[in-house]
């Protein structure tokens, strides 16, 4: 069947026994794709009938169709030519793992962050009336990104515009309404009945128009028409902010969904359909375990156990984790938030030993942040756990809330510098810049698991806020000391000292990757001083100042954007010194966005492989 379909026009030629075959077949290239490369799986085994459905009805080369987040859009890039390049994804030089605008004309809006797709669809329901275009405007936002304030915001506004577009909220998990079965299927069959909606306007205008105190006496019955429906039928709420509501529906009832979306696509004004759907759907691994296999790398189809690389070293998350249960047992003021990331942050284990002080916020990193700042006013030790991409949606509660009040809340950013095969949406390499300015905030990065245990420790002990930073993955296989070392805020450490012609400046995951450097530079005769500055604010200037006056060339190293970063504060520096700042190289994340890949093959696009830092610093060396 899959070789029937070159474009979405086609799936609107098939018949139901058909579609049914074509969702097998959807799905079986998903689980194989997934199993090889990684992705997320159980999101998008749900909505493969939902997506058969739609595109049964509406044309992504002509409407536009934004699915939130992108987590369940594979489907949708199979139907949209790509189907022969599928295997790619992820990969370097392949198809992303999100809908992306300069990838596909059916790729209405790019995604990868949660619950933007409603003012996304808004907007281009704004500029289509505004041209007096007749396409449709489609959001599919899944019932986690509905838990983000911007979706309400989209939600409220879009209902007081009363434009004409289609909100489809996947729900697969959030159980916002149980009543699935006959009688919703009934009442939604009525709501989108053309008559239905008819003889309710005809009503409301012969009230309000031809009978005194019509207004009133609408408004009146509004109000007991109101308390009434809000207890026997569900979506109330979504009819009071103005739409249509449909469902909730099947949405593994392909026939059925095809006639809700033929009827919502001629209504007027803004409609939301709901469809519940089951998480990984067809495959037995993904049913039993949706959360596990949300966002997976390489597994065994057969078997459903992850690969993993033999002798890998615990991650940093797992690292944080223990960490943070350890400290919390000798605190009881500490305990943990997270913007519904339990398992990606290592917080899962957090929440099994201290359920009591364990905090899932849905996503909402502002929420999180503030109501952060305020258990710290209130006594607190609350730890904020994100990842570093998703903490920008918290910037102004991390300056105003946090900051600016100069309260002890620990920002721990997981996932910082490139993640990998995510890509440009989930690369962590912002944050240095983005806290680096903030007045009052500490920040700083491990070079290993020991340092990553010693910070936590130290941020328990600060009273202050203070992100700390920590990438993605296996740490570098150190054994694990016990117990914990407070460090001195704002103090590097001199790794090794052989020569002080060449400082190397490194903080976070580039302390190894200088290590090797300077290895490599040696057998070149080029002699160094290798340093783990450990905090990119405060910068211990004492060390700095230490070791410029001596050095023919400082070498800075970050795995994040060059602009506002770690090594823009030591120019800053060494510039209100009045040293020669021409004699400072910088290795770090050029200004452009980073494509997917794997880490070392990212790392070595960008030039922070130690080979290419060694030859480098060479290079540069060899011209002074």
């Amino acid at each position: 069947m899959l070789d029937r379909i070159n474009s979405p026009a086609d799936v609107a030629k098939l018949g139901f026994n058909e579609l049914v075959a074509l969702a097998g077949e959807i799905r079986n290239q998903i689980i194989d794709t997934c199993a090889a490369n990684g992705g997320h799986l159980a999101p998008s085994l749900g909505t493969v009938d939902l997506t058969l459905a739609l595109y049964s009805i509406f044309n992504p080369e002509r409407d536009k169709i934004i699915w939130d987040v992108g987590h369940q859009a594979y489907t949708h890039k199979i139907l949209t030519g790509r189907k022969d390049r599928f295997k790619t994804l992820r990969t370097k030089g392949g198809i992303t793992g999100f809908p992306k605008m300069s990838e596909s004309p059916c790729d209405a809006f790019g995604v990868g962050h949660a619950s933007t797709s409603i003012s996304a669809a808004v907007g281009m329901a704004i500029e289509r009336d505004m041209l007096k275009q007749n396409h449709k405007v489609i959001a599919v936002i899944g019932d986690g990104a509905f838990t983000g304030g911007e979706a309400y915001e989209g939600l409220n506004y879009a209902g007081t515009m009363g434009k004409n577009i289609i909100v489809i909220l996947n729900d697969n998990e959030m159980s916002i309404d149980k009543n699935v079965g006959a009688m919703s299927e009934y009442l939604a069959r009525i709501r989108i009945d053309p008559q239905y909606n008819k003889v309710k306007k005809d009503l409301q205008e012969f009230i309000t128009q031809s009978l005194p105190f019509g207004e009133t006496l609408w408004k009146a019955g509004d109000s007991l028409k109101d308390g009434i429906y809000a207890a026997l039928t569900p979506g109330s709420l979504f009819e009071f902010l103005g739409y249509t509501y449909v469902g909730p529906i099947d949405g593994h009832n392909i026939l059925f969904m095809k006639e809700v979306f033929e009827k919502a696509r001629d209504l007027e004004g803004p409609v939301l359909i709901h469809v519940r759907t089951t998480k990984g759907k067809g495959f037995d691994f993904a049913e039993n375990e949706p959360d596990k296999f949300h966002g997976v790398g390489k597994f065994n189809r057969k078997t459903g156990e992850m690969v993993k690389k033999p002798g890998a070293a615990p991650s940093y998350t797992e690292i944080f984790s223990q960490a943070l249960i350890e400290l919390a047992g000798k605190n009881p003021r500490i305990s943990a938030i997270t913007a519904a990331m339990p398992s990606g942050t290592g917080l899962k284990a957090f929440s099994n030993v201290y359920p009591e002080r364990f905090f899932d916020v849905g996503i909402a990193e502002e929420h999180a942040m503030t109501m952060a700042a305020g258990m710290a006013a209130a006594g607190g030790k609350p730890v904020v756990a994100l990842y570093s991409t998703f903490a920008q949606r918290a910037y102004d509660q991390i300056v105003h809330d946090v900051c600016l009040q100069n309260l002890p809340v620990t920002i721990c950013l997981d996932r910082g510098g490139l993640v990998g095969a995510d890509g440009p949406t989930h690369h962590g390499v912002f944050d240095y810049s983005y806290l680096r300015h903030i007045p009052n905030l500490v920040v700083m990065a491990p070079k290993d698991e020991n340092e990553l245990r010693n910070m936590l420790y130290t941020a328990m002990e600060h009273n202050g806020p203070i992100a700390v930073r920590y990438p993605r993955g296996s740490a570098t296989g150190v054994p694990v000391d016990e117990g914990f070392k407070k460090l001195e805020i704002g103090k590097g450490e001199i790794i090794s000292q052989e020569s002080k012609s060449v400082v190397l400046l490194a903080v976070g995951s580039m302390v190894k990757h200088s290590i090797r450097a300077a290895e490599i530079l040696r057998e070149a005769n080029i002699y160094t001083t290798v340093v783990n500055m450990r905090f990119i604010k405060p910068l211990d200037t004492a060390l700095l100042d230490e070791l410029v006056k001596d050095a023919r060339l400082v070498v800075t190293l970050e795995e994040n954007a060059l602009a506002g970063g770690f090594g823009s504060g030591v120019l800053e520096y060494l510039a209100d010194k009045g040293l020669n700042t021409a004699q400072v190289m910088r290795f770090g994340i050029q200004d452009s966005f980073i494509e997917q890949g794997s880490c070392p093959e990212l790392l070595d696009l960008c030039g922070l492989m130690p080979q290419q830092i060694a030859d480098g610093i060479a290079k540069k060396y060899g011209e002074l």
